[in-house]
């Protein structure tokens, strides 16, 4: 699926020939031959496309001779698979190809991101300045790694408040899928935070002297710092809780275990004088006696009650 915009001042508008394209858009499905048709028809490397299609890439940026380069950084998108025990944010790679006539992004699967640049949610962006473009895109993705953030820990908190009440193993899969979203974003905006310190060390958008350019790709290194300090905090916060919860589940299965062998001493007494009266053996006391039958009632009550107060006062010392 290919999508071409036009730059026209602060709008961002979409058009249908690529002769009236300033932004074009790659996202699949496409067939494989397609890919390289369109490196050929934008006189990029395959790799550029290819490289930008795999979700396990990693973050970072690569300068060919003929004057394009390449700036992949990744994204947190919701997992379409959502099974049992998949992870409910999974982060793919968005690719930013930039040619001498265009400016091409490439993504494996559709993200917020590239919509809300797409929709013009941003107002008073100028987006014939390419540089400002790449900029901004960086500033949208941290903002959905935050809300993201946001999203999880909102989620994370619900789910501990079912945990206080119930011992279900679904809340638990639920902090699991968590915890593995949140692996997921640590690595990312770790590996987004070195891109973005390395490209503003070689000066790759050309923003030095800049001043509105420079100090806003200064603060989006400030947000996306921010937001891995978050995802790790959130990291640790769920990892103790998960501990925890794990100490009170051992603990009440202790308690339930004690409790069981309390009740299974205290009916072993009785049980073991019932025992002995079922025996077809001779010479057993009071065994000629009307009365034998509530005595031994009453003998195995006195018993329990006994071993009752015997175990409590243990328990309290």
């Amino acid at each position: 699926m290919i999508h071409y915009y036009k730059f026209s001042g602060k709008v961002v508008t979409r058009v249908e020939e690529l002769e009236d394209a300033s932004w074009v858009h790659l996202c699949p499905p496409f067939e494989e031959t397609d890919i390289e048709l369109y490196a050929k028809a934008f006189d990029i490397p395959v790799d550029f496309i290819t490289d930008s299609l795999d979700v396990d890439e990693r973050s970072r940026f690569e300068i060919e001779d003929n004057g394009s380069n390449l700036i992949l950084i990744n994204t947190p998108i919701v997992n379409q698979t959502m099974k049992e025990n998949e992870a409910i944010y999974v982060t793919v790679p968005i690719g930013i190809v930039e040619t001498e006539n265009y400016l091409i992004t490439i993504s494996p699967a559709e993200n917020p991101v590239i919509d809300r640049i797409a929709q013009n949610k941003k107002r008073n962006f100028n987006a014939t300045d390419r540089s400002l473009f790449v900029l901004y895109l960086f500033e949208q993705n941290v903002f959905w790694f935050l809300e993201c953030l946001k999203k999880l820990n909102l989620k994370r908190n619900l789910i501990e408040r079912e945990l206080y009440n119930s011992s279900r193993n679904e809340e638990l899969k639920q902090l699991l899928k968590i915890e593995k979203s949140l692996v997921y974003f640590v690595n990312s905006l770790s590996a987004n935070d070195l891109l973005m310190m390395k490209m503003k060390r070689t000066d790759l958008l050309r923003v030095r002297d800049r001043d509105p350019h420079e100090d806003l790709f200064e603060d989006i290194i400030i947000d996306n710092g921010q937001a891995l300090e978050m995802s790790n905090v959130y990291t640790n916060i769920l990892s103790g809780t998960m501990e925890a919860y794990a100490s009170i589940v051992s603990n009440n299965l202790n308690t339930f275990i004690h409790r069981l062998t309390i009740i299974t001493i205290i009916l072993m007494v009785p049980t073991l004088v019932a025992s002995f009266y079922g025996m077809n053996l001779k010479h057993l006391p009071f065994q000629d006696s009307p009365y034998a039958f509530y005595g031994l009632i009453i003998l195995s009550v006195i018993l329990g009650i006994f071993l009752i107060l015997f175990i409590g006062k243990g328990r309290t010392k």
